[in-house]
């Protein structure tokens, strides 16, 4: 009799803590007003893809103090550059400079951003550019017991996936419970793929974000696709470096697969740099943490 009360007591122990665990994988909001997304113009594939309204004027000009450089001081919060650090991690892969923002130990989610040709650790924690999209994930992170990182890396290629993936090995053993996310800018795309392909990381990491990126096709074999890991693609229907066109193609042959969990927000008129700027990091991140493998 003692027994079976002990086993059902840890039995409803474990719920408890499941539940628990759970509430704190859904973001708390932070300026959600500022950085809603502008009206739908269509939706489709049952709610997985959608074109929103967006208009250079409105989503640039009027939120910018100056346009593309400084965005207006009610997007922003920087007060969370007392929780940011910028440091270097020593791998067998090389050393690895980046810039860490929240909980390096004990996180209960990590972000990274890769940022895209020409581009530097120091893009992706800018409070200013990019309509300030920057400093939301920052607190997002920050305010959610969580941690985001935007590292240099050397290269697009296997070098550079490997320090990333390094990167990702060390920071997952200081918080063994986090779920992991990585968002990748423009050309950054390319290590998005690598890691997913790899065995090591294809199968750690928890979700990716594609924003104005690439495609590959050898996703659908890797082990990341295998444990399907939800897939976010937002793409700006005027990018002249990665067309629409394609994206879409490859996010239809994903999402073809079974339901795969993917969704595709395509912002009508944007441009290369558009999704960057205006991506819902905390709806996506939350659509994504109810769809982790």
């Amino acid at each position: 009799m003692f027994f079976r009360f002990l086993l059902a007591l840890l039995v409803a122990i474990g719920f408890t803590v499941q539940a628990a665990h759970s509430q704190t994988l859904s973001l708390k909001p932070f300026k959600d007003d500022l950085f809603a997304y502008p009206a739908a113009l269509s939706t489709g594939d049952n709610g997985a893809y959608t074109v929103l309204d967006y208009h250079e004027m409105r989503d640039i000009n009027q939120r910018d103090e100056v346009p593309e450089k400084r965005v207006r001081a009610q997007y922003t919060d920087p007060g969370v550059r007392k929780v940011q650090r910028d440091l270097m991690l020593k791998t067998d892969a090389g050393d690895v400079r980046h810039i860490a923002v929240g909980r390096t130990e004990g996180a209960s989610i990590i972000v990274l951003y890769l940022h895209g040709q020409g581009g530097s650790r120091k893009q992706g924690v800018d409070d200013f550019t990019f309509g300030g999209n920057f400093n939301r994930i920052k607190n997002l992170m920050a305010q959610n017991g969580g941690l985001y990182l935007s590292p240099d890396f050397p290269d697009f290629g296997d070098k550079g996936a490997a320090q990333v993936a390094a990167l990702i090995d060390h920071y997952a053993q200081q918080s063994p419970g986090a779920k992991i996310f990585v968002a990748c800018g423009s050309m950054g795309g390319m290590i998005c793929w690598k890691l997913a392909a790899r065995k090591d990381t294809g199968g750690r990491i928890n979700g990716l974000l594609l924003l104005g990126s690439l495609w590959d096709d050898s996703f659908l074999t890797s082990p990341a696709f295998k444990r399907r890991v939800p897939v976010f693609f937002g793409q700006g229907s005027h990018d002249v470096v990665f067309p629409v066109e394609k994206q879409e193609a490859f996010f239809r042959s994903i999402l073809a697969k079974k339901s795969y969990p993917t969704r595709f927000v395509r912002f009508e008129t944007g441009t290369h740099g558009t999704p960057i700027r205006m991506v819902d990091w905390r709806g996506t991140l939350n659509w994504m943490l109810t769809k982790t493998p």
